[in-house]
């Protein structure tokens, strides 16, 4: 039986909510392992690489590191023209190049369904770790991409996206979340995750559950992409979207005013979403001023509190 009292140097594993494992090198470094692959989000093969290795490489950002080291992991049908699977790997390997991270090898098997993603290695100072456990009360919530991936790619694969919003969603996607990660380092932050799979309000509340605190979300100032609240309208979620909602709904308490189409946008799956960060008020206005500069969107979107659980007005 595994038990993590045997590995010392396990710094976050399997006991633990977030987002990659962590062991310790020495008192200056630690490794960042991590591994994430998905079936197709979008038509275009090399964006698809590209949005897969991007989601893949966000886990070590979210965690403070620094990747440097890859895999490539493919299931690919065999009648799948090469010229397909050329595009998807050319995408994952210039999203790699563009973090600076060499994809040394990898893995193939056939399946009927193409998944692609990567085995991701990375350094951190384990002095300087984000964690969702490190909020602390009175923390701004801030948010680096906006919301909406998940219901406007499903939106595509029933054929009702325009060009426009699957354009603008891809571009999101393919977005590393490298100068969010260098911002928190920069102003010594402590708690973050990367918004992914289990939505803005399942990683809030492991966050939140984490930290052992309240997150109060304000829904006027969060981010949607163009098209979101209209495909959201249209009850375009992927299913993952009910499944967080009956996961983690029970957690959650949202105004009276916000009708059930907007609550569901905050449980919609993101792929390759954006880093929530806890900032502390006497950081915050100096980090957004930082951001601008560097060209990096953030968004205030809330606060913690003491508490429990999370609140959305």
């Amino acid at each position: 039986m595994f038990n993590p009292a045997d590995y010392p140097d396990l710094l976050v594993g399997l006991g633990d909510p977030d987002d990659a494992a962590l062991w310790r090198i020495d008192d200056q470094r630690a490794l960042v392992v991590t591994t994430d692959f998905f079936t197709p989000v979008v038509d275009d093969p090399y964006d698809y690489g590209a949005i897969a290795a991007a989601n893949a490489l966000s886990d070590v950002y979210a965690m403070g590191g620094r990747p440097f080291l890859a895999l490539n992991i493919a299931a690919l049908p065999p009648d799948l023209p090469v010229e397909i699977t050329g595009a998807i790997l050319r995408g994952g390997a210039d999203i790699a190049r563009q973090a600076g991270v060499v994809i040394a090898g990898g893995h193939t098997i056939q399946d009927k369904e193409p998944k692609y993603g990567l085995v991701v290695l990375g350094f951190v100072d384990p002095q300087r770790t984000l964690t969702k456990g490190g909020a602390r009360p009175g923390d701004r919530l801030v948010l680096s991409k906006p919301l909406g991936f998940g219901v406007t790619t499903t939106a595509l694969k029933r054929s009702l996206a325009s060009p426009e919003d699957v354009l603008e969603v891809t571009g999101w996607m393919k977005r590393l979340n490298q100068d969010a990660a260098q911002l928190a380092l920069e102003f010594g932050l402590r708690g973050a995750t990367d918004i992914t799979g289990f939505s803005l309000l399942g990683h809030a509340s492991e966050m939140a559950q984490a930290a052992r605190l309240r997150f109060r979300f304000h829904f006027s100032a969060l981010p949607f992409t163009l098209g979101a609240r209209r495909y959201a309208q249209e009850f375009t979620f992927p299913g993952g979207a009910s499944d967080n909602r009956l996961y983690f709904g029970g957690q959650v308490d949202f105004a009276a005013s916000l009708q059930e189409f907007e609550q569901m946008l905050l449980f919609d799956p993101q792929t390759s979403g954006g880093l929530l960060l806890a900032v502390p008020p006497e950081r915050h206005e100096a980090l957004l001023a930082r951001a601008a500069q560097l060209g990096q969107p953030l968004w205030t979107v809330g606060e913690t509190l003491e508490g429990e659980g999370i609140e959305v007005l």
